[in-house]
Order: C-alpha cells, then structure tokens, then sequence
C-alpha cells in the first residue's frame, strides 16, 4: 500500500504552533525539517557518534504527514488549510504556506534502517547485526552482535571504532568500565566481551536502556555483568550518585566535544585515582579544546589518535579532585 505524504512549506517561527493545529486536526504524527542550530541543552541530549556541522538558518521549515489513501484526504487538507489561515491571522509569518502532495511506499519505518546495517571488522573483531549469519571463515574472530533498534550506535562509525581499540589497549581483566552515552551498548558490550570484569552505563534516552538490556542478552552477557542507568552524569545528582564517585579503572565517552568539556568533572569523580578516561566523537580540530577541559579536571592526556576526520583523547586521572 502506498501512503499519500503532504508537506507543508512554512516558517520555523511557525512550526510550532501548526505542529499543534495539525494534531488538533487528527494528524497523528509529523516530521519536520528546519536548519534551527540546536540549543545546549539539545546538544547535551544527543549522545551520538556523527553530528556534522549544519547550515545557516534559512527560516523554512517543511513539515510533512502522511494519510492512508483510505481517509478522508481532502477534509483533512481542509482543516490544516482552515488551521492555518487562521493562525496567519494572528499576525505570525507563515511563510508560503503551501502544500505539496507525493506519495510513498508503506513501510516499516523502525526497522528500515536495517538495509543499510551489515557485518564489519574492528580489526580481528568481527561486529554484526543478528539477523546476518557469521561466516565460516569468520568463526575465530571475536564476534559482537549488535541491534541498535532505536537507540544509537552500530559501531560502523570512526569514533566508536576508535574507542574500542582504545579500551583494548588500557583494559584489564580487573576492569570496572563506567561508559557514559552508552548508546545500544556497543562500548560496554566490546570492554565485557574483551576481558572487562564488570561495566555500568547512562543515557538519556530509555529506548537505550531497552537496546543495551536487549544486546547484552543476544551476546549470552549475564545481568550480573552490567547495569544501565538513565540520566545526566553531568548534572544529576542522583545519576551521579547511583554511578557511585572513585570506583571505575575506566571511563568511556563517545559524545561530542561541546559535551565532553562540561563532563571531565563528573568522569573524574568517578574515576579511581590513576583511572583511563578514552574520549572520542570528537571532529578534527577539536581535539585540544577536550584535552584542555581532561587537564583542568585533574586528568594527564597520554595520547591523540585518529581515524578519518575524528579523534580520541585517552587520559589518566591524577589525584582526586572531589
């Protein structure tokens, strides 16, 4: 079955309150594009590998729905029309107002990322999405199962790959691992799988903690291995409490160097003395604003390392600095 997709051209000054109008008018979801820089406290929700440098705010915004062709299509139309001349009304720029008509495919929209998820390699690491068999030739390698479903992470990308060699090289079987945005749990799950004795990770986001629970168990990693906790180590107390402060010989963060900056004190304080903090999710030039924040917070930088654009900042903590 195909869907009838309806974008509406607007302003980003508007979206939000023909957002509103659209639910009003029994549209039960939407998808909006807009070039509005994102606040702090966006950046600060978004642990993720890739978040590329965007373009100047131009002021559109085009905000599409989608109705099955079964529906009444044209008194739908007409009450986003009817909403929308009603809030030009008021005085707000709505910009051209238009809406252009295109149809797609039904398809599954959470799973559809799958198509473009295969096997790769982490040096003799073979990481892969569970749905594809491992190769015969592959059967000696370390294999790492990963579906991210809604969270993020399938470690296709530099900065995770990056991170992993990282924690290959400091970890030991002793290893108490805190890793922070773990994600689908890919960091945790590589440090537990490499010899790790036990690793506790956050998020903001829960569809995190049900991908990491869901990856753990595909991975035969008992529950006893891990825990994942939801919340802000930056700024949450309880988060920071339920971490616990000076217990972890390494701590991984695969953010963003504008959040990586405001989080060496909370990784810190979590840290053993003498604890190895790896840093990645930090583009090219960046890399000195993250050392220069690790060296404030007590933190000894040892190395830089680098694939592609991207770069890790691995460290030390020195004395305590609670």
């Amino acid at each position: 079955m195909k869907w009838n997709k309806y974008t509406l051209t607007t302003t980003s000054e508007a979206e939000d309150l023909i957002s509103s109008m659209m639910m009003d008018a029994g549209i039960e979801g939407i998808e909006i594009e807009d070039k509005v820089p994102l606040s702090d406290s966006e950046k600060a929700q978004m642990f993720v590998d890739i978040l590329p440098d965007a373009p100047a705010d131009d002021g559109v915004a085009r905000i599409s729905f989608y109705l099955e062709p079964d529906q009444d299509n044209a008194a739908v139309l007409a009450a986003v029309q009817q909403g929308l001349d009603e809030i030009r009304s008021w005085g707000v720029d709505v910009g051209a107002g238009t809406i252009e008509a295109s149809q797609t495919e039904d398809k599954d929209w959470i799973n559809n990322w799958k198509e473009y998820f295969h096997q790769f390699y982490v040096d003799d690491i073979l990481i892969k999405p569970s749905w594809e068999e491992t190769k015969p030739e592959d059967q000696d390698k370390l294999l790492i199962q990963i579906d991210p479903g809604t969270a993020f992470g399938t470690g296709m990308h530099e900065t995770t790959q990056l991170c992993i060699r990282q924690i290959r090289k400091y970890l030991t079987g002793d290893t108490e691992l805190l890793d922070i945005g773990t994600g689908s749990g890919i960091l945790s799950i590589a440090a537990l799988k490499l010899g790790a004795k036990h690793a506790v990770g956050t998020d903001l986001d829960p569809c995190a903690i049900t991908a990491t629970e869901e990856n753990m168990e595909v991975n035969g990693i008992s529950s006893e291995s891990y825990e994942v906790l939801l919340g802000n180590l930056i700024d949450d107390r309880e988060v920071q409490e339920k971490v616990g402060y000076g217990k972890y010989d390494m701590a991984v963060a695969n953010i963003l160097a504008e959040i990586l900056v405001p989080l060496a004190p909370a990784a810190a304080a979590a840290l053993k003395d003498g604890g190895m903090y790896i840093t990645s999710g930090i583009i090219s030039g960046k890399e000195r604003i993250v050392a220069q924040a690790l060296e404030q917070a007590g933190f000894e930088v040892l190395e830089t390392t680098y694939q592609g654009e991207w770069a890790a900042v691995t460290a030390r903590k020195g004395r305590d600095r609670r």
